[in-house]
């Protein structure tokens, strides 16, 4: 595995960029596709601003998080903390300042927030697919040892490697990847048959339980009051789910 895709004449292009590059991609087309199908009558111009928001939210509410979980070294090392580059980006982080973008914008604009949250979550969904594929080419956000035949040796460059250098470990990277590709197939054939919201719903409980699956595997988890902090950070993802499908309910006959 190599984090660098090419090189040409001092450009490199690395995969985790690539994925960013393919997660607003994809999030400009689903945004676009849905939004018709919703009837929500968007402009190329709205999409695009939405989905830009939506990636620069991501990014910084990723980075504050991660940073504040590792106050006492950033507090010693302040220009670290905008070294994005160097690793440290929290997913937890990241919905919650997407959210908060997107949540602006669409107020703003006055866009139909549950249609948006609905669309948003298919979104992130994918976003989060591609980036646990950055990660494994990184060698970051690497899992545990193991002895199971699909264990991963990673190269003793990447993060992963220097921890465990010629250790196999999980490639809990992929464990997600492929997790977050089956839930967005089911919420994405079965869109029409869930109330408006819903779908932000199912995927907050969702991810919830995924992320405490993987959590499992992880060796590079941040650590809140001696737990796992996403283990934490899911529980209120699942409460806030679970939250939003009661308050979402509808007698229209669909599923909330």
């Amino acid at each position: 595995m190599d984090p660098i895709l090419f090189s040409v004449y001092g450009f490199s292009l690395r995969y985790y960029s690539l994925m960013y590059i393919l997660a607003g991609a994809i999030a400009f087309g689903l945004v676009h596709f849905m939004g018709k199908e919703r009837h929500l009558q968007l402009s190329s111009d709205q999409i695009a601003d939405m989905v830009s928001l939506g990636l620069l939210g991501g990014i910084i509410g990723a980075r504050v998080y991660y940073v504040a979980f590792n106050w006492s070294f950033y507090a010693a090392n302040p220009l670290d903390a905008l070294a994005i580059w160097h690793g440290g980006l929290a997913i937890h982080g990241g919905i919650i300042g997407g959210t908060i973008a997107v949540w602006w914008y669409t107020k703003r604009r006055n866009i139909d927030q549950w249609h948006i949250a609905d669309i948003a979550a298919l979104c992130v969904l994918v976003g989060q697919a591609c980036g646990r594929f950055g990660n494994f080419m990184n060698g970051d956000a690497h899992g545990i040892p193991t002895d199971l035949p699909w264990g991963v040796v990673f190269p003793a460059s990447s993060i992963a490697g220097t921890e465990y250098p010629g250790i196999a470990i999980h490639p809990v990277m992929l464990y997600e990847l492929v997790l977050n590709l089956l839930v967005f197939a089911a919420l994405f054939a079965f869109r029409k048959r869930i109330c408006k919201g819903g779908i932000m719903g199912y995927y907050l409980i969702a991810y919830g339980v995924i992320r405490v699956i993987t959590s499992t595997f992880r060796a590079d988890d941040l650590y809140l009051f001696g737990m796992k902090a996403p283990y934490l950070a899911s529980m209120v993802m699942v409460i806030a789910g679970f939250w939003i499908l009661q308050k979402r309910r509808s007698g229209n006959g669909k599923v909330c």
